[in-house]
């Protein structure tokens, strides 16, 4: 196990820039936002630690990349920033996200609140959900998980189609594995920068994706054309529990709180779908709650 731990003035080095106009933005902090970035260079803040790596398969050491200071990040030609005409965040999503149509629609909102709490000031909307079929994608069934997968470069461009003109973004997420190219065995997204859409899969955060007993394992491995879609009906469809729900946002407290009183008891696949609100299962979130009420405090002081 190996400890990623960076002294103060690399990290200042990485955070701060020298570029004028976000000097000008620094000198306009307040006091409580001044104390707040300050506790990012402290290699000892209990509100960032360093990095743990637990093994030679973590990213950071099985795909080393160049580093990218703040600097870099800001002056990328290729960052795309919101505008007056294009501010929407639009969501789409592709096959169920639950196992009954009521699971789904509530785990849409809980993730457009999300959307909105995080992105504050942009608009955040719904576009009408689409059935695998509908994206005309490819398909395949993975040689290792014998579990369905759908092609994210198809998607993309079925989104790109589907871009409305306010859009600064269309993001489709989908309970659906995901790969990129024949020759990878999976992926968790994918995205176009510069044609603001993207796609992101849950699969693999349900508690028992890697799990020999995961019902979504497809049964019998029959070679399916290109264009016959009938394998995804009636799919498996991971149970959405908190951990589920946390590993799909990063916590705000307000967000976090509202109507997370009590924990939901998710419907069977085959039950009848009553007119009801799921309270929201938040209470994996209480780690990340307690940080941000830390984050707080230090703006407060």
């Amino acid at each position: 196990m190996q400890i990623l731990r960076h002294s103060e003035q690399t990290l200042k080095t990485a955070l701060i820039s020298k570029n004028p106009v976000l000097v000008s933005q620094y000198e306009k902090f307040e006091a409580g936002e001044q104390r707040l970035m300050n506790e990012a260079f402290q290699p000892t803040s209990d509100l960032f630690g360093p990095i743990t790596l637990h093994s030679q398969s973590d990213w950071i050491t099985s795909h080393p990349e160049a580093p990218q200071d703040f600097e870099q990040f800001y002056s990328d030609p290729y960052r795309n920033t919101p505008s007056a005409e294009k501010r929407s965040i639009y969501i789409q999503s592709i096959g169920a996200l639950g196992n009954t149509r009521i699971i789904s629609e509530e785990y849409i909102k809980w993730l457009k609140g999300y959307c909105e709490a995080f992105f504050y000031g942009l608009t955040v909307k719904l576009l009408e959900p689409v059935s695998v079929s509908a994206t005309r994608c490819s398909f395949r069934i993975n040689d290792n998980t014998q579990n369905l997968q759908i092609h994210a470069g198809h998607i993309l461009k079925f989104l790109k189609k589907k871009k409305p003109e306010d859009a600064f973004c269309v993001v489709g997420i989908t309970m659906i594995d995901l790969y990129p190219r024949d020759s990878w065995n999976f992926v968790f997204g994918q995205a176009s920068l510069t044609d603001g859409v993207g796609i992101f899969s849950f699969a693999r955060y349900g508690r028992d994706f890697y799990s020999s007993h995961y019902e979504g394992k497809v049964k019998k491995l029959q070679k399916k054309s290109s264009n016959d879609y009938s394998i995804f009906d009636n799919y498996y469809i991971p149970e959405i529990t908190s951990v589920l729900l946390l590993r799909s946002c990063k916590a705000l407290v307000k967000w976090i709180d509202d109507d997370s009183a009590s924990t939901p008891v998710v419907a069977p696949r085959h039950s009848r779908e009553d007119n009801v609100n799921l309270p929201k299962p938040a209470e994996a979130f209480k780690d990340w709650r307690e940080w941000i009420v830390k984050c707080l405090a230090i703006l407060q002081k």
